[in-house]
């Protein structure tokens, strides 16, 4: 095997590795680290739930002595500052790694090349941009976040067979089967946040959570999208804040029931719009995005250009008369979009849509 197909082959373990504890570990990324010697992997690494500890370290642990000349395939460049952990590329240094290979050099200007500087200036063997591609990918929100000082958003859509999202005043209304419904648990348990408008939370009452077995922990924070401070004290959303976090996004001088939901543990953030908001969760550590809902904030999220990529979900049943339209429709990709991904989920079918690059629109 050549030392490139070796590289891509150890990396690529690297990555799927990191995808294991993605929206799990804000405000850091989840970064995969593989530590190899003599063709065996002898450490292996992911960034911890909550970001701490991160991947090298707990790779170089596993490794012991393995690591002393071994080589260490890393999907993010190895921090290089002091934060309230010592700086990656000195574990790696310490334990005697005797090469780097390194996917995605780190935007954080804190890094930003700081951390190869230093394992060169250790006369390690460098190796940068082995599976670029896939590793930015994985770790697309960070790179967002970083670059663009907002999350990357993910809009989901369910529509039905006749194009609705849901019907008026009919609460929720089930498109699709089980095994959609499951995949978007796992879509929640990768998500750093969801997002919903106070017409979805009033209209359905839902929970927001991820309740697959094994993936309870993982439920993201909780966003409603609320203008007026309606939501009601008794919803789901309200009850259930002390043990997910919710964020009611309101308008400055909001009143109305504020004080209520404050009281029990929803808290009330005051934006000037969307932007404002995607801002404020940048700020927060919240690299990723997940919006379920309603048809208005999907229109308005597309419209300004804030969707990142699409899972759409085509369901078999219809909704017929009182529909809600949805903005996106099955079969149809969407202006600036390209399709990436079909599965069928059941008698359900997904397609996964990405933003083109804006030069790919010319």
């Amino acid at each position: 095997m050549s030392i490139t197909a070796r590289d891509e082959t150890y990396m690529r373990e690297a990555i799927a590795l990191s995808l294991t504890h993605l929206g799990q570990t804000g405000p850091n990324p989840s970064v995969g680290c593989i530590i190899v010697r003599n063709d065996e992997i002898v450490g292996r690494g992911v960034t911890a739930r909550g970001g701490r500890p991160h991947a090298e370290p707990q790779a170089i642990a596993e490794a012991g002595e393995k690591a002393r000349g071994a080589t260490a395939y890393v999907t993010l460049e190895p921090c290089s500052h002091h934060g309230k952990t010592p700086p990656c590329a000195h574990a790696l240094i310490r334990a005697g790694i005797a090469r780097v290979v390194v996917a995605v050099a780190d935007p954080d200007p804190r890094v930003s090349g700081q951390g190869l500087k230093i394992l060169a200036d250790a006369d390690i063997e460098v190796t940068i941009g082995i599976l670029q591609k896939e590793a930015r990918q994985a770790l697309a929100g960070y790179l967002m976040r970083q670059t663009r000082g907002r999350p990357q958003v993910t809009l989901k859509l369910a529509v039905s067979r006749d194009g609705m999202l849901g019907a008026t005043g009919a609460g929720q209304i089930r498109i699709t089967g089980q095994e959609a419904r499951d995949e978007v648990h796992r879509l929640r348990a990768s998500s750093d946040a969801i997002l919903v408008g106070i017409g979805t939370a009033m209209a359905d009452d839902p929970e927001l959570t991820v309740r697959l077995p094994g993936l309870e922990h993982a439920s993201p924070l909780r966003i409603v999208l609320d203008r007026r401070a309606e939501l009601s004290p008794a919803s789901k959303l309200a009850l259930s804040a002390n043990e997910v976090p919710v964020i009611l996004a309101v308008s400055r001088g909001a009143v109305g029931n504020r004080a209520a939901l404050a009281a029990m543990g929803v808290e009330v953030m005051e934006i000037d719009g969307i932007e404002d908001l995607l801002a404020a969760l940048a700020q927060r550590g919240i690299s990723s995005l997940m919006v379920e809902g309603g048809a208005r904030v999907a229109a308005d999220l597309l419209a300004r250009g804030h969707v990142d990529r699409i899972h759409l979900f085509g369901g078999d049943g219809t909704v017929g008369a009182g529909g809600i339209p949805s903005p996106l429709l099955p079969g149809r990709v969407p202006a600036g979009f390209a399709l990436i991904d079909e599965q069928n989920f059941g008698r359900d079918r997904r397609q996964i849509f990405e933003r083109l690059p804006a030069s790919a629109w010319i």
